[in-house]
């Protein structure tokens, strides 16, 4: 289980990443502002999930058990 836990909070901050790039990307490139300002609120929710996950893992699997 937690393995799993572990591969999921991998992909959740590594997806934070990945569109943290591609906003980047689209900014420095002068792509669309309004593309630029919904990859980087998506990054922010996606950021809240990692976040979100992170606290949970830690509460069920940390070391207080």
């Amino acid at each position: 289980m937690e393995l799993l836990v572990n591969i999921v909070l991998i992909l959740a901050v590594g997806a934070v990443a990945v569109i943290l790039g591609m906003g980047l990307y689209n900014m420095f490139k002068g792509g669309s502002a309004n593309t630029s300002q919904k990859l980087m609120r998506a990054r922010v929710i996606m950021q809240a999930i990692a976040v979100a996950l992170l606290m949970a893992a830690l509460y069920f699997f940390g070391p207080h058990r």
